[in-house]
């Protein structure tokens, strides 16, 4: 999940002098963003159902989730994000439980169970017996996230003009 923003350079690049490089303003119009959700599949090397929004919140990453499973409803999904909040939500566990364990008793957030802390909703939601499984990278590894070598793969494209 990343956001993308609309941005505008302020002023032109200048051209450069011989022997030097262009000059490129670092002032920029801000047009909005969008949020976009990405499930790049490791094994054919595609995105798949990109989702784009206004926001990102845990309910929109669920939303993406939820379409993305829904594509074939008896598989096993592995899921592997980074570390982010709406990665580990209490909505997210509510949907996996509720397709995985259903009537499960789940807690209550920031009290007890399932949903007492963030680390808690890790442990359930990386458990390898559920069809919906989501692993996290390390803190401070999004060179081993193939989604963010994706987008960054994208944005080196597109800020370079070369897409």
């Amino acid at each position: 999940m990343t956001g993308v923003q609309a941005l505008e350079h302020k002023y032109p690049d200048k051209l450069p002098l011989p022997g030097q490089c262009a000059k490129m303003e670092f002032e920029y119009i801000r047009h909005g963003t969008t949020s976009l959700i990405g499930f790049f599949d490791v094994a054919t090397g595609r995105m798949e159902m990109p989702y784009l929004n206004s926001t990102r919140t845990e309910e929109d990453f669920v939303e993406a989730v939820k379409a993305l499973a829904g594509t074939d409803p008896q598989a096993p999904w592995t899921f592997i994000c980074d570390g982010l909040n709406t990665h580990k939500s209490e909505a997210l566990v509510r949907y996996v439980a509720e397709a995985c364990a259903p009537g499960m008793e789940l807690g209550k957030k920031g009290k007890t169970g399932i949903l007492k802390s963030m680390e808690s909703r890790v442990d359930f939601l990386h458990d390898p017996s559920h069809r919906l499984r989501f692993v996290y990278t390390p803190k401070h590894s999004s060179w081993m996230n193939q989604i963010e070598i994706w987008f960054g793969i994208i944005n080196r494209r597109t800020s370079t003009h070369t897409v």
